[in-house]
């Protein structure tokens, strides 16, 4: 076997060399530089991929996501005359899915009219939504959480924000006939809120619908706000008298980009809770002199502080969050009611459910920069022991009503630090209506029978509270 001949560089001059020598010399020199060029020369970053596009059209708010593969750069501004907001996203090559944004913008959407995307100049998209009002766009980032990866969330909010005591007048009559409240076939007790003495009852000078004090209502709200402001928050029955409005404020949990928990069959909590509680709402309003807001009534996201914040806007007289709860054994099963803790939570089960349900803000997604000053200024160190002895009573007839449809998962109230649970002056009450991960109770709670039940329980124990504990007079009339 003849040796491997040695490959030594020579000069193109040198006239002992022959052909095969020159195109060997050729050949390494070749592999040299561009091994060189490789190792000086920068690399081109490869652009990140649009992996998901999802809308979350609202009247509260539109939110746009992109879920994405890596952080993306963006920077935005907007344009009048027609309102236009316009977003450059750097480390970007437009690919389908980020086209297939353009389709999902649905003509119903309260404040996107359409959006137009392109690739603006290499390694840059741009898109530009034509608004149908002037909005504030809140531009973020999220990191990978839950089942996503990283996202780039538009929040588009209206300038112009509506009233939530006109809006919740609108979407339900709730002016009653004046005449009391209705019969409990269970407990023979009327919804009354003159009953109880003293401070229990609050005051108008007259029957007539009543001037609303200048801090009430921002004046330069017309419209609906105007109409609220025409209806009294407080009547008189055929006896003479005094009935106040009651506010009853209900949560459906999750919503949007977070679905909350999911059963063996692809149900969504955020789904059922929301059906449970557009029942549960409809059953108040047929009762004279209550009214309703929903936290959210459609499939959008609502941050906790945010709910805490909507139900003492409306001053409410109470908070009922609905939620179907999850466990990892199949096995697990039943209804529970929980309300907020001072010293820590009643069990470990009611603890771990208070830190599942509190990642709600992860999942959805919130704004940190705007959320830090919402937390400080509402959900921090404002529980109070009288709403949560208000709470436990609330807590214990609403559990004890749904105790007669469904198997307690334990027969007393817990408690325990749920965020949504924080506001201090409204007795604030949790329920896990079933167990969505228990095959059985999942059926359950996908029956719109049993859906009906659940509402009327719920209504049977807030009428119940309401007998034995009038609410207080509020200082302003809403």
């Amino acid at each position: 076997m003849s040796a491997t001949p040695e490959i030594r560089p020579q000069s193109v001059s040198d006239a002992s060399s022959t052909p095969a020598d020159a195109r060997t010399r050729r050949t390494v020199l070749k592999a040299g530089g561009a091994l060189l060029l490789s190792v000086l020369a920068p690399t081109r970053a490869m652009a990140a991929q649009i992996l998901a596009v999802r809308v979350w059209p609202a009247e509260d708010y539109t939110r746009v996501t992109l879920e994405n593969d890596a952080v993306l750069k963006a920077t935005h501004f907007t344009v009048k005359d027609p309102e236009r907001l316009v977003v450059d996203i750097e480390g970007l090559e437009l690919n389908p899915t980020l086209k297939s944004l353009v389709a999902k913008i649905q003509s119903n959407d309260p404040y996107i009219k359409q959006v137009r995307v392109g690739q603006n100049r290499p390694n840059v998209v741009r898109l530009v939504f034509d608004l149908k009002e002037e909005v504030r766009p809140q531009v973020f980032t999220l990191a990978p959480a839950g089942n996503y990866k990283h996202r780039l969330i538009f929040d588009l909010y209206p300038v112009k924000e509506a009233d939530p005591i006109a809006a919740m007048i609108e979407k339900g009559d709730w002016s009653g006939d004046g005449k009391g409240g209705k019969t409990d076939s269970k407990n023979d007790s009327k919804i009354d809120s003159t009953a109880g003495s003293g401070n229990r009852v609050a005051a108008v000078e007259t029957p007539a619908t009543p001037a609303a004090p200048a801090d009430t209502m921002h004046a330069e709200h017309d419209g609906k706000a105007a109409e609220a402001l025409s209806k009294p928050a407080e009547k008189y029955d055929r006896n003479g008298k005094l009935v106040r409005m009651l506010t009853v404020v209900l949560d459906p949990g999750h919503g949007g980009e977070d679905p909350g928990a999911s059963g063996r069959n692809g149900s969504r909590e955020k789904d059922i809770v929301l059906a449970i509680a557009k029942r549960l709402k409809t059953r108040i309003e047929e009762i004279p002199n209550m009214r309703v807001m929903l936290t959210r009534d459609g499939d959008y996201f609502v941050p906790l502080g945010t709910r805490v914040e909507k139900a003492r806007k409306v001053q409410a007289d109470l908070f009922v969050s609905i939620h179907a709860d999850a466990f990892v054994q199949p096995t697990a099963r039943g209804s529970s009611v929980f309300v907020l803790s001072e010293k820590g939570a009643s069990s470990t089960a009611a603890r771990w459910l208070a830190d599942k349900e509190n990642l709600a803000d992860t999942i959805g997604g919130v704004n940190v920069r705007s959320h830090d000053r919402q937390l400080a200024s509402v959900l921090i160190d404002l529980s109070t022991t009288a709403q949560i002895n208000d709470s436990l009573k609330l807590g214990k007839s609403v559990l004890g009503e749904i105790g007669g449809i469904n198997r307690l998962h334990k027969g007393s109230v817990e408690q325990a630090g749920f965020a949504v649970l924080k506001a201090p002056d409204i007795p604030s009450i949790l329920i896990e209506t079933a167990f969505i991960s228990n095959p059985e109770e999942e059926a359950k709670l996908l029956d719109e029978g049993y859906q009906n039940q659940l509402a009327e329980a719920i209504v049977k124990g807030i009428r119940r509270y309401f007998a034995k504990n009038p609410p207080l007079a509020k200082n302003r009339l809403t």
